[in-house]
């Protein structure tokens, strides 16, 4: 049995490992952030630092317009 009869099993088994799993992986929900200087509302999936708030969320996008339901 070659060596190539061994790897190539193996290789192809990992890359379905690889593909399976991204497509099991989910997007990061967004929060509505508020301005603690302005009151200034920003949507992100990561808090925007120190002069930010987070205040509303999780959402599905980027406008913070339709919230997920979290059971």
């Amino acid at each position: 049995m070659g060596v190539m009869q061994i790897l190539r099993p193996a290789a192809l088994g990992a890359a379905l490992i690889f593909v399976l799993s991204s497509s099991l992986a989910a997007p990061a929900p967004y929060y509505q952030y508020r301005s603690k200087l302005t009151g200034e509302l920003a949507c992100s999936p990561t808090p925007l630092g120190e002069g930010w708030v987070r205040s509303n969320g999780p959402y599905r996008d980027a406008r913070c317009e339709k919230r997920i339901v979290v059971k």
